[in-house]
């Protein structure tokens, strides 16, 4: 058994588990503390991420293609951290988050959209300006008057991510068009997606989803590849306007 402590969103977690590869994976979040909370794998939680794997295959018509098992690890790992950390009102949310002079903008959408395309056409156009906090899982903490995103270890397919936080300017729904245009969203059109874009059972989180509707900006864009994407949705989302 393989124990080791990380730091995520302002929480130390002890995690017990197999292999070797979780604790390398998780290394830029490692800490000496001591933990505010444990979560334990063991083989029947990598049993139940293989079945979860299984049924979205099947829903989105896809061929399976089984995980190693350091691989199924990884994932029960973060779901457990996802449904503790409820109880400190913050979601694990997939979206892609970009900082700019030290304010974060996510941007969410189905798979294959572009949110990984769109935020690297910030750090094109602002250059050193702008840093990213994780381009596929980002932990967001909502506290009294501000909805602050930080980095985790689950990056994505670009490995893209760093270990910082920041306040979040606005969470914006990217679809790919022909031209440039981002407006204010309606919170309730947008909600399901919302909910759809969390990683626990719905019972759980949708209380937290709902106040997260309701505590920071939503937009709606369809963009283009062209860089002026980014200036436009910044432009926007900076002024909140």
């Amino acid at each position: 058994m393989i124990e080791f402590t990380i730091c995520l969103a302002g929480q130390r977690i002890g995690i017990c588990c197999e292999y070797e590869r979780t604790r390398s994976y998780c290394a830029d979040y490692l800490t000496g503390e001591p933990a505010d909370f444990y979560i334990h794998c063991c083989q029947e939680d990598l049993e139940v991420e293989q079945a979860h794997d299984r049924r979205t295959a099947l829903l989105e018509k896809l061929p399976y293609s089984p995980k190693s098992p350091d691989l199924l690890e990884l994932s029960a790992v973060y779901r457990k951290i996802a449904d503790r950390m409820i109880d400190y009102d913050t979601l694990l949310f997939h979206g892609s988050v970009v900082s700019v002079d030290g304010q974060g903008y996510l941007f969410t959408a189905l798979s294959g959209t572009g949110k990984s395309t769109h935020t690297g056409l910030w750090r094109q156009v602002f250059g050193d300006r702008a840093v990213m906090v994780n381009d596929d899982k980002v932990f967001l903490q909502l506290r009294q008057n501000s909805v602050w995103a930080f980095g985790s270890p689950w990056t994505g397919k670009h490995g893209i991510g760093t270990n910082i936080s920041a306040p979040l300017k606005g969470i914006c729904f990217l679809q790919r068009g022909t031209e440039n245009i981002i407006q204010k969203a309606d919170p309730q059109k947008w909600l399901p997606e919302l909910i759809h874009q969390c990683f626990l059972p719905e019972e759980r989180y949708l209380p937290l989803v709902s106040r997260l509707a309701q505590s920071i900006p939503l937009w709606e864009m369809t963009c283009t590849k062209d860089p002026q994407a980014a200036a436009i949705a910044y432009e926007s989302m900076s002024r909140g306007m």
